[in-house]
Protein backbone atom coordinates (compact mmCIF):
# COMPACT_ATOMS: atom_id res chain seq x y z
CA UNK A 1 0.00 0.00 0.00
CA UNK A 2 1.44 3.26 -0.55
CA UNK A 3 2.75 5.83 1.84
CA UNK A 4 3.36 9.25 2.82
CA UNK A 5 6.10 10.81 4.39
CA UNK A 6 4.94 13.61 6.90
CA UNK A 7 6.69 15.78 9.23
CA UNK A 8 5.89 17.88 12.47
CA UNK A 9 7.96 20.44 13.78
CA UNK A 10 9.97 21.39 11.29
CA UNK A 11 11.31 18.39 9.98
CA UNK A 12 12.50 16.97 13.40
CA UNK A 13 9.76 14.47 13.74
CA UNK A 14 8.65 12.10 10.65
CA UNK A 15 5.47 10.12 10.19
CA UNK A 16 5.05 7.74 7.83
CA UNK A 17 0.79 7.30 6.86
CA UNK A 18 -0.73 5.37 4.10
CA UNK A 19 -2.03 7.34 1.42
CA UNK A 20 -5.52 5.89 0.83
CA UNK A 21 -5.95 4.41 4.46
CA UNK A 22 -6.32 6.20 8.35
CA UNK A 23 -4.39 9.90 8.17
CA UNK A 24 -4.27 11.25 11.71
CA UNK A 25 -5.84 14.77 12.06
CA UNK A 26 -5.85 18.00 14.61
CA UNK A 27 -7.78 15.34 16.89
CA UNK A 28 -4.42 13.49 17.57
CA UNK A 29 -2.03 16.80 17.72
CA UNK A 30 -4.29 18.25 20.17
CA UNK A 31 -4.56 15.38 21.92
CA UNK A 32 -0.94 15.10 23.08
CA UNK A 33 -0.31 18.88 23.53
CA UNK A 34 -2.89 18.82 26.19
CA UNK A 35 -1.46 15.97 28.34
CA UNK A 36 0.85 17.20 30.86
CA UNK A 37 3.78 15.37 32.41
CA UNK A 38 5.45 15.30 35.52
CA UNK A 39 8.84 14.33 35.91
CA UNK A 40 7.84 11.33 37.75
CA UNK A 41 5.76 10.35 35.03
CA UNK A 42 8.05 8.13 32.65
CA UNK A 43 5.48 5.54 31.51
CA UNK A 44 2.83 6.28 28.81
CA UNK A 45 -0.28 4.07 27.19
CA UNK A 46 -2.17 5.15 23.99
CA UNK A 47 -4.89 3.60 23.22
CA UNK A 48 -6.10 3.20 19.88
CA UNK A 49 -2.82 4.47 18.28
CA UNK A 50 -3.11 4.72 14.78
CA UNK A 51 0.49 5.53 13.22
CA UNK A 52 1.69 5.98 16.47
CA UNK A 53 1.24 9.85 16.09
CA UNK A 54 0.40 11.00 19.90
CA UNK A 55 2.92 8.23 21.07
CA UNK A 56 5.53 10.13 18.74
CA UNK A 57 5.02 13.76 19.67
CA UNK A 58 5.05 13.11 23.24
CA UNK A 59 8.51 11.09 23.03
CA UNK A 60 9.69 14.09 20.99
CA UNK A 61 8.70 16.74 23.88
CA UNK A 62 9.07 14.22 27.02
CA UNK A 63 12.70 13.05 26.25
CA UNK A 64 12.19 10.40 29.12
CA UNK A 65 9.21 8.84 28.98
CA UNK A 66 8.51 5.34 27.59
CA UNK A 67 5.27 4.48 25.42
CA UNK A 68 3.21 1.46 24.88
CA UNK A 69 0.88 2.03 21.59
CA UNK A 70 -2.04 0.32 21.20
CA UNK A 71 -3.96 -0.77 18.54
CA UNK A 72 -6.36 -3.34 16.80
CA UNK A 73 -5.23 -3.22 13.26
CA UNK A 74 -1.56 -5.42 12.33
CA UNK A 75 -1.21 -2.58 9.77
CA UNK A 76 -1.40 0.15 11.97
CA UNK A 77 1.12 -1.57 14.70
CA UNK A 78 3.46 -1.54 11.44
CA UNK A 79 3.32 1.69 10.80
CA UNK A 80 3.80 2.47 14.06
CA UNK A 81 7.18 0.10 14.10
CA UNK A 82 8.30 1.94 10.99
CA UNK A 83 8.07 5.45 12.20
CA UNK A 84 9.38 4.53 16.04
CA UNK A 85 12.28 3.24 14.01
CA UNK A 86 12.50 5.97 11.87
CA UNK A 87 12.78 8.46 14.71
CA UNK A 88 14.85 6.62 16.57
CA UNK A 89 12.90 5.67 19.27
CA UNK A 90 13.03 1.77 19.94
CA UNK A 91 14.66 1.67 23.15
CA UNK A 92 11.35 3.39 24.40
CA UNK A 93 8.66 2.45 22.23
CA UNK A 94 6.56 -0.39 22.34
CA UNK A 95 4.11 -0.92 19.90
CA UNK A 96 0.86 -3.94 20.63
CA UNK A 97 -1.20 -5.73 18.35
CA UNK A 98 -4.19 -5.60 20.72
CA UNK A 99 -7.73 -5.26 21.75
CA UNK A 100 -8.82 -2.32 24.11
CA UNK A 101 -11.54 -5.17 25.14
CA UNK A 102 -8.54 -8.00 26.11
CA UNK A 103 -6.56 -5.01 28.44
CA UNK A 104 -5.58 -7.35 30.84
CA UNK A 105 -3.57 -9.47 28.18
CA UNK A 106 -1.04 -7.02 27.86
CA UNK A 107 -1.26 -4.52 30.96
CA UNK A 108 -0.85 -4.83 34.09
CA UNK A 109 -2.96 -3.24 36.56
CA UNK A 110 -2.58 0.44 37.68
CA UNK A 111 0.99 0.14 35.65
CA UNK A 112 0.96 3.55 33.38
CA UNK A 113 1.38 7.14 34.65
CA UNK A 114 -0.87 8.67 31.85
CA UNK A 115 -3.26 6.93 29.55
CA UNK A 116 -4.53 8.56 26.56
CA UNK A 117 -6.83 7.61 23.98
CA UNK A 118 -8.44 9.23 21.07
CA UNK A 119 -11.08 6.53 20.30
CA UNK A 120 -13.37 6.13 17.50
CA UNK A 121 -16.36 7.49 18.09
CA UNK A 122 -18.66 6.99 14.91
CA UNK A 123 -21.96 5.07 15.19
CA UNK A 124 -22.37 1.76 13.86
CA UNK A 125 -25.82 2.39 13.03
CA UNK A 126 -25.98 6.06 11.75
CA UNK A 127 -23.95 7.67 9.44
CA UNK A 128 -21.80 6.55 6.80
CA UNK A 129 -18.88 4.31 6.86
CA UNK A 130 -16.04 4.96 5.43
CA UNK A 131 -15.07 2.09 2.77
CA UNK A 132 -11.94 1.04 3.57
CA UNK A 133 -11.87 -1.20 6.42
CA UNK A 134 -9.06 0.04 8.43
CA UNK A 135 -10.92 3.72 8.06
CA UNK A 136 -14.41 2.51 9.40
CA UNK A 137 -12.23 0.83 12.51
CA UNK A 138 -10.68 3.44 13.54
CA UNK A 139 -13.25 6.14 12.75
CA UNK A 140 -16.56 3.86 13.54
CA UNK A 141 -17.28 1.91 17.15
CA UNK A 142 -17.17 -1.46 15.14
CA UNK A 143 -14.73 -2.99 17.70
CA UNK A 144 -15.37 -1.48 20.60
CA UNK A 145 -16.96 1.56 21.80
CA UNK A 146 -16.12 4.81 24.29
CA UNK A 147 -17.07 2.50 27.84
CA UNK A 148 -14.48 0.14 26.42
CA UNK A 149 -11.90 2.52 25.83
CA UNK A 150 -12.73 4.32 29.27
CA UNK A 151 -12.80 0.82 30.97
CA UNK A 152 -9.49 0.08 29.90
CA UNK A 153 -8.05 3.27 30.44
CA UNK A 154 -9.05 3.31 34.09
CA UNK A 155 -7.96 -0.61 34.51
CA UNK A 156 -4.17 0.66 33.31
CA UNK A 157 -3.83 3.83 34.93
CA UNK A 158 -2.03 4.15 38.28
CA UNK A 159 -3.82 5.58 41.53
CA UNK A 160 -3.95 9.42 41.19
CA UNK A 161 -2.26 9.85 37.70
CA UNK A 162 -4.17 11.17 34.75
CA UNK A 163 -6.26 9.64 31.77
CA UNK A 164 -6.65 12.16 28.92
CA UNK A 165 -9.36 11.64 26.17
CA UNK A 166 -10.32 13.62 22.99
CA UNK A 167 -13.96 13.38 22.14
CA UNK A 168 -17.14 15.25 20.33
CA UNK A 169 -17.94 18.03 22.21
CA UNK A 170 -21.66 16.96 21.32
CA UNK A 171 -21.24 13.80 23.12
CA UNK A 172 -19.48 15.31 26.20
CA UNK A 173 -21.53 14.28 29.12
CA UNK A 174 -21.16 10.50 27.74
CA UNK A 175 -17.19 10.64 28.08
CA UNK A 176 -17.69 11.86 31.85
CA UNK A 177 -20.56 9.78 32.89
CA UNK A 178 -18.43 6.88 31.55
CA UNK A 179 -15.02 8.01 33.44
CA UNK A 180 -17.38 8.53 36.65
CA UNK A 181 -18.51 5.01 36.63
CA UNK A 182 -14.83 3.93 36.55
CA UNK A 183 -13.61 6.59 39.58
CA UNK A 184 -12.13 8.81 36.73
CA UNK A 185 -12.66 12.50 38.14
CA UNK A 186 -12.70 14.73 35.51
CA UNK A 187 -9.97 17.57 36.36
CA UNK A 188 -9.84 19.66 32.79
CA UNK A 189 -12.20 20.13 30.16
CA UNK A 190 -11.10 22.45 26.87
CA UNK A 191 -13.44 23.43 24.51
CA UNK A 192 -11.85 23.07 20.93
CA UNK A 193 -13.79 25.39 17.84
CA UNK A 194 -13.60 24.93 14.16
CA UNK A 195 -12.94 28.62 14.58
CA UNK A 196 -14.16 31.83 16.45
CA UNK A 197 -18.16 32.70 16.31
CA UNK A 198 -19.05 29.63 16.41
CA UNK A 199 -22.03 28.59 18.58
CA UNK A 200 -20.88 25.26 19.45
CA UNK A 201 -17.81 23.54 20.06
CA UNK A 202 -16.07 20.65 17.55
CA UNK A 203 -14.21 18.55 20.09
CA UNK A 204 -13.42 18.75 23.70
CA UNK A 205 -9.99 17.70 25.48
CA UNK A 206 -10.69 15.90 29.15
CA UNK A 207 -8.38 14.82 32.02
CA UNK A 208 -9.09 12.85 34.80
CA UNK A 209 -7.46 11.68 37.20
CA UNK A 210 -8.19 7.87 39.02
CA UNK A 211 -10.08 8.72 42.58
CA UNK A 212 -8.94 12.41 42.01
CA UNK A 213 -10.78 15.39 44.02
CA UNK A 214 -13.73 17.08 42.96
CA UNK A 215 -12.08 20.29 41.59
CA UNK A 216 -12.52 20.92 37.88
CA UNK A 217 -10.88 23.66 35.47
CA UNK A 218 -12.84 24.80 32.75
CA UNK A 219 -10.30 26.37 30.09
CA UNK A 220 -11.33 28.57 27.43
CA UNK A 221 -11.98 27.56 24.21
CA UNK A 222 -9.27 26.72 21.47
CA UNK A 223 -9.87 27.71 17.84
CA UNK A 224 -8.75 25.21 15.17
CA UNK A 225 -8.45 27.80 12.40
CA UNK A 226 -8.51 31.67 12.95
CA UNK A 227 -11.60 32.43 10.87
CA UNK A 228 -13.92 30.26 8.58
CA UNK A 229 -12.09 29.31 5.62
CA UNK A 230 -9.31 30.65 6.98
CA UNK A 231 -5.66 29.14 7.59
CA UNK A 232 -4.36 27.47 10.90
CA UNK A 233 -4.53 29.67 14.08
CA UNK A 234 -1.57 30.92 15.47
CA UNK A 235 -2.12 28.25 18.38
CA UNK A 236 -2.60 25.71 16.33
CA UNK A 237 0.40 26.28 14.34
CA UNK A 238 2.57 26.49 17.24
CA UNK A 239 1.53 22.48 17.78
CA UNK A 240 2.82 21.73 14.48
CA UNK A 241 5.82 23.87 14.46
CA UNK A 242 7.45 23.42 18.01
Amino acid sequence: MKKTFDTLFQGQLHCNQYEQGYRFSVDAVLLAHFCRLQKSDVRVLDLCCGCGVVGLILAYRHPCVNISAVDLQPCMIELVVENVRSNGYTDRFTAINGNVGNIEQYSRPESFDLVVCNPPYGKIAGGRHNLIEEVAIARHEIIGDLQSFVRAAAFAVKNRKKVVFVYPAAHTGMLISAMYTKRLTVKRIQPVYSYPGLQNARLVLVEAVKNGGEQCEVLPPFYIYSQKNGGYSPAMEAMYRE
